[in-house]
C-alpha cells in the first residue's frame, strides 16, 4: 500500500512527525510532498531535524502568495506527482491551502483522501481556514477526527461514513517529546525563568493582514506585567515593519525569531500563561495545564475552554489583560483528546482502507 502525504507548514510537519513512523510499522509506504507554503528555515527545515523525520522526497518550493494563487500553483505541480505515483491514499493534515491543494487534486484523480483533524469547525468563514476544512472534508473518504466534538459537527452535517474518532497526533507528539525539551536550553538563552514570563504567537490572517488590529494585540502585550516572549511569524513581522509598528519606550516585549518544536515546548511548558491565535498552541497549553489567551473571538478547540483554562479575548487590549489576571478551576483535561495513540490508530484505518 502506497500514500502520498502532502505538508507545508509547520503545524503539518509536527502532525505528520509520528504519523509517518506509524505508516512505516504497518508497512504503508509513503511519499511525503511539501508544497514549499513555509520556507523559511526557521519555520520548516528544523522541524524536520528536530522531529527525526526524512527530509520531504519532493519541495514543490510554491512560497507564499494570495490564496487562489497559493492554491492553484501548488495544485498544478501537486497533480503530476500524484498521477504518476498512483497511491492509495493521499494523507492531508489541518486546514492550509497545502490541505486543500492535496485534497482537490486527489479528489479529481479518484484517489482517496484522508483527513488529519477532520471536523474541526469555528463557524466563522470569514477565515480561509474554516473554508480549506470544510471542502476538504466533503472530498474526504477517511475523516480522522480528534475529538467527539469534530465527529458531532460532521455528523450534523451529514458526513457520518469513513468518520473515525482517533484521538489527536499533538498529543502523542508533546507526550513523546516532553522528556527531551526539558532538558533544553532555551530558557537559559533568553535567561527567563520558570513562571516569570508569558509566551505570545500570532500569525492569523486576521489578525496579521489588519495593521489596526495587530497594533492592538501588540499594545496589549507591552502591558503585560510579566516580560513577553514573542516568537514572531515571518508574515507578523513583514506586517509590523510595513506598517510603521514602534515599540513603547518602556515595555518587556522580546521579540525573537521562530524557534524549533522542542524549543516551543518548553517554553511552553515554563509559561505563566500563553497568547496565541493558533490553535496547536492553544491545545499544547492545554495539554501541559497552561492558562491561555486565544486572540481570537472563537476556536475550533471547544475543550480547552472548560474551566477557563483557555479564554477568547480577540483583539482588545483590555480584555487580553483581564483574562491574564484569571485563575482557571480544576484541572484541565486532556482525555477529551485521545489516550496519546492516535497516530497508531490512523495507520490502521489506512492499512485497512477504511
Amino acid at each position: 500500500m502506497k500514500t502520498v502525504t502532502v505538508v507545508g507548514a509547520r503545524p503539518q510537519f509536527v502532525k505528520a512527525a509520528l504519523v509517518s513512523e506509524a505508516l512505516r510499522q504497518v508497512g504503508i509506504e509513503e511519499l511525503v510532498v511539501h508544497t514549499g507554503q513555509h520556507y523559511d528555515d526557521n519555520m520548516s527545515a528544523v522541524f524536520f531535524s528536530q522531529l527525526r523525520m526524512a527530509p520531504p522526497a519532493l519541495n514543490l518550493e510554491v512560497g507564499s502568495g494570495p490564496h487562489g494563487h497559493q492554491t492553484g500553483v501548488m495544485m498544478s505541480r501537486l497533480e503530476p506527482v500524484i498521477a504518476e505515483r498512483k497511491p492509495d491514499w493521499v494523507l492531508v493534515y489541518g486546514d492550509t491551502n497545502s490541505t486543500l491543494a492535496g485534497a482537490l487534486v486527489a479528489a479529481k484523480l479518484h484517489i482517496p483522501v484522508a483527513h488529519v483533524e477532520a471536523g474541526l469547525r469555528s463557524f466563522n468563514r470569514a477565515m480561509p481556514e474554516e473554508i480549506n476544512r470544510i471542502v476538504t472534508d466533503v472530498l474526504a473518504a477517511s475523516l480522522l477526527c480528534p475529538t467527539q466534538t469534530a465527529v458531532d459537527h460532521l455528523s450534523r452535517e451529514g458526513i457520518t461514513a469513513g468518520v473515525h474518532l482517533v484521538g489527536d497526533v499533538m498529543l502523542d507528539l508533546l507526550l513523546a517529546a516532553l522528556p527531551e525539551a526539558s532538558r533544553g536550553r532555551v530558557l537559559a538563552d533568553l535567561d527567563v525563568a520558570p513562571g516569570r514570563y508569558y509566551l505570545a504567537t500570532i500569525h492569523r490572517a486576521e489578525n496579521t493582514d489588519d495593521p489596526e488590529r495587530l497594533h492592538r494585540l501588540m499594545e496589549a502585550l507591552e502591558q503585560a506585567p510579566l516580560p513577553v516572549i514573542f516568537p514572531v511569524h515571518p508574515r507578523t513581522r513583514t506586517t509590523l515593519q510595513s506598517s510603521g509598528w514602534t515599540p513603547c519606550a518602556e515595555n518587556r516585549l522580546r521579540l525573537i525569531d521562530p524557534v524549533g518544536y522542542l524549543e516551543m515546548v518548553q517554553l511552553e511548558a515554563n509559561a505563566h500563561a500563553v497568547l496565541t491565535d493558533s490553535g496547536g498552541v492553544q491545545k499544547e497549553a492545554f495539554f501541559l495545564g497552561r492558562p491561555c489567551v486565544t486572540l481570537r473571538h472563537e476556536t475550533e478547540w471547544v475543550e480547552t475552554l472548560e474551566g477557563g483554562w483557555n479564554v477568547l479575548a480577540g483583539s482588545d487590549p483590555e480584555r487580553i489583560l483581564a483574562a491574564l489576571g484569571r485563575q482557571p478551576e480544576g484541572e484541565a483535561r486532556r482525555d477529551a483528546f485521545g489516550d496519546g495513540h492516535a497516530a497508531s490508530a490512523i495507520a490502521s484505518i489506512l492499512a485497512r482502507g477504511a
